[in-house]
């Protein structure tokens, strides 16, 4: 019998040496005649383990990790085909707590199957979604994405099935659906790690979407800084129209809808849609002024679903499971799962997936298992660079979108990165100005001035200089960038900054200047 072995291909793991590993694991198995495979899947997730190589094992799943391609040859040594003992062995994958206790739904396969395999891909429960949405009336798809609860999981958390109601409701001949998957945020890997470990669940989420307002073409606009991302969804829609997933006929229903992947050149401005879709069209990417909505007059002038990677990935449990399924996730108006991206000062960094409604302290210190460095947690920093950092008296809130609003913050594309005691939050809220002045289209005054402002004014306060005076103007500033930009980087870059003097007031009151004396 065939023996099976995992080796990630996931941009993490390949950070880490899973290149080199992968060929020490080939050398041993030639060397020792063995009857083997190797597949090269997605992440599971755990970072801190990779590269995580796994030995199917009747049916189980063994696990070694973290791998150097050092240990390959003492590993076969101590039976790693047979799931032999060693002290890099951590037993059966499945049954450890960091994956024992997720709810994974968007990211069931992912780490599990070979990505361009569309014959894993269907064992594992793939296009019953889309087989199922064929055989529905395009109102009826977009009812049950709306019944789901399912919201934007790339930022405001707007609802899915209303953004597809406007689009189907719209007149056109012809429509768009775009994957925004320009995942430009600090401390934030999911897209990149579905497009890479489970392309085809992206895939098959675009074409229910296709199918349930009427658009007949797609693209995913991802970063250049993607390039395993770019390769593995190149392919696998390449895969996908050979199989007649994609193309004139989806699985021989006659209905269009084909798709292809498009390179931004980095700008993060670029993650706000219309400036994805001036990007699309060939043109700078800056942002357009709202309305019209892309949902009437967006890409090419024509009514465009413009959604996450997550989103859409999400669409097809939904489909094959039902609405009731998905919405009995979660808490409040966050229906479904979320997946944290936990990263930073974290002593074990990665992807949890769980409903919506874990306390932001559970995650962090139960989950996270606290900082790497073993100093206390001074800060958690939700939803990017432009989301605002909570402090330990916070670490109650509950992990939803209503709850992080309340208490001003954002859950954003569900990154969380951890600070400890030794972080200068005074330098952080100086970053996000910094940050923001960096990536402005420059398109308006408030984010393209304010932020360069604000870069000045914290480092007047950071040298002593009328301390009061500018802290005061940097409020003043924040408040003008929040409701005078035209988009979210303006409008969101106070967040950070406020949080920031709000529950770190000490750390915005310096010595004041001494002038040395003439």
């Amino acid at each position: 019998m065939t023996l099976t072995i995992y080796i990630p291909r996931d941009a993490a793991a390949l950070s880490l040496g899973a290149e080199k590993v992968a060929k020490a694991v080939a050398q041993e198995v030639a060397k020792c005649g063995l009857d083997a495979r190797i597949v090269r899947n997605g992440s599971r997730g755990m970072f801190w383990l990779e590269p995580l190589v796994e030995v199917e094992i009747d049916g189980k799943r063994i696990g070694y990790g973290p791998v150097k391609a050092g240990d390959v040859p003492d590993l076969f040594d101590a039976g790693l085909a047979e799931g032999g003992e060693h002290p890099l062995c951590l037993g059966e994958v499945e049954s450890l707590p960091f994956l024992k206790e997720q709810t994974r739904l968007t990211f069931a396969r992912c780490g599990i199957t070979d990505p361009l395999s569309l014959q894993d891909y269907e064992a594992h429960g793939g296009l019953k979604g889309l087989r199922r949405a064929i055989g529905m009336a395009a109102g009826d798809i977009v009812k049950d994405v709306t019944d789901s609860g399912l919201r934007g999981r790339g930022g405001a958390g707007f609802p899915t099935g209303i953004k597809w109601k406007t689009v189907l409701d719209a007149p056109g001949d012809r429509k768009y659906i775009v994957c925004n998957a320009d995942e430009g945020d600090s401390g934030t890997f999911a897209d990149r790690m579905i497009m890479e470990g489970d392309p085809f669940v992206l895939i098959e989420g675009m074409a229910i979407a296709g199918l349930a307002t009427g658009a007949t073409k797609g693209f995913v606009y991802t970063r250049s800084e993607y390039p395993h991302a770019i390769a593995a969804m190149t392919a696998a829609v390449e895969i996908a129209r050979k199989a007649g997933i994609l193309g004139a006929s989806v699985l021989g229903s006659g209905k269009v809808f084909d798709m292809e992947i498009r390179t931004g050149a980095g700008a993060y401005v670029c993650g706000e849609e219309t400036a994805l879709v001036n990007s699309l069209e060939g043109k700078r990417g800056i942002v357009r002024a709202k309305p019209p909505l892309p949902a009437h007059k967006g890409l090419f002038n024509c009514p465009t679903v413009i959604n996450n990677v997550i989103s859409l990935a999400s669409v097809p449990v939904i489909m094959d499971k039902g609405a009731a399924f998905y919405r009995d996730f979660g808490m409040g108006r966050s229906r479904g799962t979320i997946p944290l991206q936990i990263a930073g000062n974290v002593k074990h960094g990665g992807l949890y997936e769980t409903a919506f409604g874990l306390s932001l302290g559970d995650i962090v210190d139960r989950i996270g298992g606290g900082t790497a460095t073993g100093r206390p947690v001074k800060a958690v920093q939700v939803g990017g660079p432009l989301g605002a950092y909570f402090p330990r008296a916070l670490f109650d809130t509950p992990f939803d979108y209503e709850s992080f609003a309340a208490k001003d913050g954002l859950i954003g594309h569900a990154g969380l990165v951890v600070f400890d005691d030794t972080a200068d939050m005074l330098k952080q809220a100086r970053f996000a100005m910094e940050f923001c002045a960096v990536e402005s289209c420059g398109k308006c005054t408030p984010c393209r001035i304010g932020s360069t402002r604000g870069v000045e004014t914290a480092d007047k306060i950071a040298r002593g200089i009328e301390p009061e005076k500018n802290r005061v103007l940097l409020a003043d500033l924040c408040n003008t960038m929040k409701f005078g930009s035209l988009c979210a980087l303006g409008g969101f870059t106070p967040y950070p900054v406020l949080s920031a003097m709000t529950h770190f007031p000490e750390d915005f009151s310096p010595a004041p200047l001494i002038e040395a004396a003439e």
